[in-house]
Order: C-alpha cells, then sequence, then structure tokens
C-alpha cells in the first residue's frame, strides 16, 4: 500500500497563532494568545451557562447550545468528548455576528442513542447535520468538526455540497476513501501492537473497560492526547501487546491540566456516567460499513472554502508510522485557505488553545464572507 493510499484509509476513519490562521492562506506554526475570550466553567451544579435545546432531526433527537444570530455555525465534536468540548468557541462566534449550534452528536451527552451500529454510519450522522440545518430553517450552514466531528463536517460537505457554505477540520485532515476498508488498513500498519480503533470493535469489551472508572478513564485519555502528556502517557497509548486494553499502563496526571479544571472534567464525567460509551464507540465500528457504503468517496474533493487546525503534538499527525499527515491537509480540497498548527499543544486544540483556534475560525469565516 502506497503513502496516497495510506492516507486516505486514515482519513476515511477520523480518530479522531501569532497567526496568519486559516483565512491567511497560509501554513502558520503559533503561539497561542491570552487575550480573555475563553469562556468560565461550569459551576458545581453543572450549569454552564449555555441554553440547551432539543431539536429533532433525520429520526432523532439531539441536544444541542445554541447561541446567537447571524449565518450559521455548527460545531461538531469528537471522542471521547460533548457539545461542552466548544465551550470556548460558541459564545466568541456568536459575539461575531454567527448563529452557533454545538450539538452532542447521536450516541453522546443528552442525544438520542441507538443500539445499533448501523445507526452511527457517516451517511446517517452526516444527515443529522443537514436536518439540523433545516431545523434552524437554513439552505446552508459552515461547518467546524474536531477528531470524528471533522469526518463528520468534511463528508457533509462533500455529500451535501449545496448545504455546506464552508468548511474546517481541527484534528483530521480530509482524505478520500482508500483500496481497503479502515480495518483492513489498521492491520497491516499495526501487525504485533495495540491499536485503540482495532480494539473498539469488540462490543462490550472496551465498554466494560471504559466504564468501570469514568473519570480515570477520560482523565487518562485526556492526558495522552495532549500537549501537556509525559513520554511515557504518550508511549502507553500504543506501545503495548495487541490483547491490551485501553488504559493499560496508561497514568494519570499528578495534577489536572491547565486547560481542563475539576468542573469541566466533573461535566464530561457526569455525562459519560449516564449515557455510557457504546454510542460514541460505534462510530468506530461503523467505519467498514462507509467503506462500502459510500464508494464515491474514492473521488470526490472538498470544494467549499476550507481550513485546518491542529496542535503540533497531536497524536493524529503521526498515526501512520513515518508519515507526517499534517504536511499537506488541503490535498483533496480544491479552494484550502490554509492550516494553523499551534506550537506546543495537543489533540484537543479547541480546549488546550481556546484563544488560537477563536482567531483562526474567525479569521476564515471572515475570508469566505468577503
Amino acid at each position: 500500500m502506497n503513502r496516497r493510499e495510506a492516507l486516505k484509509n486514515v482519513g476515511a476513519a477520523g480518530i479522531a497563532a501569532g497567526l496568519i490562521g486559516c483565512g491567511g492562506g497560509g501554513d502558520e506554526v503559533a503561539t497561542p494568545a491570552a487575550d480573555g475570550t475563553a469562556e468560565e466553567p461550569p459551576t458545581a451544579g453543572g450549569d454552564t451557562g449555555f441554553a440547551l435545546e432539543m431539536i429533532e432531526t433525520n429520526g432523532i433527537t439531539l441536544r444541542a447550545a445554541v447561541e446567537g444570530s447571524g449565518p450559521l455555525v455548527i460545531l461538531v465534536h469528537g471522542w471521547p468528548e460533548l457539545w461542552y468540548s466548544w465551550r470556548h468557541q460558541i459564545r466568541a462566534l456568536a459575539n461575531a455576528g454567527y448563529k452557533v449550534v454545538a450539538p452532542d452528536v447521536r450516541g453522546y451527552g443528552g442525544s438520542d442513542k441507538p443500539h445499533a451500529v448501523d445507526d452511527y454510519t457517516m451517511t446517517k450522522i452526516t444527515a443529522d447535520i443537514v436536518g439540523l440545518i433545516d431545523a434552524m430553517g437554513e439552505e446552508q450552514a459552515s461547518l467546524v468538526g474536531h477528531d470524528w466531528g471533522a469526518p463528520i463536517v468534511w463528508n457533509t460537505a462533500v455529500l451535501h455540497k449545496e448545504r455546506v457554505r464552508a468548511v474546517a477540520g481541527l484534528s483530521v485532515p480530509y482524505f478520500q476513501r482508500g483500496e481497503v476498508p479502515p480495518t483492513v488498513m489498521y492491520k497491516a500498519l499495526y501487525p504485533d501492537t495495540f491499536f485503540y480503533q482495532l480494539y473498539f470493535q469488540q462490543e462490550g469489551v472496551p465498554e466494560a473497560e471504559l466504564e468501570a472508572d469514568v473519570r480515570r478513564t477520560l482523565l487518562s485519555v485526556y492526558y495522552a492526547g495532549s500537549g501537556d502528556a509525559s513520554p511515557e502517557a504518550v508511549a502507553a497509548f500504543g506501545n503495548k501487546p495487541p490483547d491490551s486494553g485501553l488504559l493499560d499502563g496508561m497514568p494519570l496526571p499528578e495534577t489536572l491540566p491547565d486547560w481542563l479544571s475539576e468542573a469541566d472534567l466533573g461535566y464530561f464525567v457526569d455525562a459519560y456516567e449516564a449515557g455510557g460509551f457504546r454510542g460514541p464507540l460505534n462510530r468506530y465500528r461503523a467505519q467498514d460499513r462507509d467503506w462500502e457504503q459510500l464508494p464515491e468517496l474514492s473521488e470526490l474533493t472538498v470544494d467549499q472554502p476550507s481550513c485546518f487546525i491542529a496542535g503540533s503534538k497531536d497524536g493524529v499527525r503521526y498515526m501512520v508510522p513515518g508519515v507526517d499527515l499534517f504536511a499537506n491537509p488541503g490535498a483533496f480540497c480544491t479552494d484550502f485557505r490554509g492550516a494553523t498548527i499551534v506550537d506546543g499543544e495537543g489533540h484537543w486544540i479547541q480546549q488546550e488553545a481556546p484563544e488560537a483556534v477563536n482567531r483562526a475560525l474567525l479569521e476564515f469565516f471572515e475570508s469566505v464572507r468577503a
């Protein structure tokens, strides 16, 4: 399998700025500024300060934070997260003149959680996003996605071109469908070592592990994926026998990282203790179904204005051993406005470096409006 095909298969799977930013058209490495735009954490009682609505879409109900007025922007989170991952972006975008909708993706948080793996295909989840656009009474929206949210918004843009005005991917660039299903590629890339997306294919096994101590699970994963992670934490995420569990060998930080308060962590923990991990894990289990159902993704490009934002220390960057996936993130985008790579930050980029991400997004959206 050549480098191009390796990139395409990883992209299909997802995971997943002193700053010209995305609107500037260049690839920039930047340090986040502290300009006071980050939102306050939730109170001890769980009040986030955002209005949450229940929205009917595509035959299910999604919970979403909704704020502002103006051109519609939809923010789509990844694993293991919630709408709350966008707490620093919602008000910044709303204050700049946008209507912002940040849903819990199906299977997560306060949204409906179908049981079947077939209910988590890319076809169904992109239709959820289109249904949100309809529910807001709009013809088009600009989309922003992080981790699994990035493949969701990229694929919404290519499968429903007329409904998407612009698209920004965080952490995961857009890649076309490869020649083999994602799990086949993963087995070839990781023949003798643990790889979390293969582990997640087992129904019930990872749920039992991750739900046994939700606080430990989330804190271990958030720490290992962040720019604050020790070398030991990074290595423990994948450098272990293939029959390991996800949490085997993964350390907890001595203190919470600066970007994650105890109240923030508690909000995530409460949601996963209530809703479990099956729905979120089913997205990983549906990847090969996507490959079978959407052969057109082998050729489709993102033709709307687009940009990419990530941390320089994001583990997605070297998911394919020896290949920098961030080297050319606009390879399959025909109107790519540039990449912002934030120095020293990790996978949870909109939480770790909110000011840098907000600035990049606002510059990108202004370039689309101009």
